[in-house]
């Protein structure tokens, strides 16, 4: 599950995510195949960054590790996340899991 959406890179695990801001609550709201990615409700806005910073604070908790860096798609839905100090094996079973 994941093929795609998470992925080795040089400097870490690399996840592709579509966000949707200002749901009713932050989860992992699950796996598209065909865009390779993994969509994530956010509670927060998307303004002034507070649904990226949302997004980083809940994978970090999800994955457990406190280094998370959007890098790639600040300013769009469909986002790059680096993920330091985890697995891709880890980081894809606290995807499943969907929530902390």
């Amino acid at each position: 599950m994941f093929d795609g959406a998470v992925r080795k890179g040089a400097e870490g695990i690399l996840v592709q995510v579509d966000v949707r801001a200002g749901a009713a609550a932050t989860r992992v709201a699950g796996y598209r195949p065909a865009r390779r990615d993994i969509r994530i409700d956010v509670a927060a806005r998307a303004e002034k960054g507070e649904a990226n910073r949302a997004l980083a604070a809940f994978l970090a908790k999800l994955v457990g590790v406190p280094d998370v860096a959007i890098v790639r798609g600040a300013r769009s839905r469909r986002k790059t996340v680096l993920i330091r100090g985890a697995s891709r094996d880890a980081v894809a079973a606290a995807m499943a899991r969907g929530g902390p």
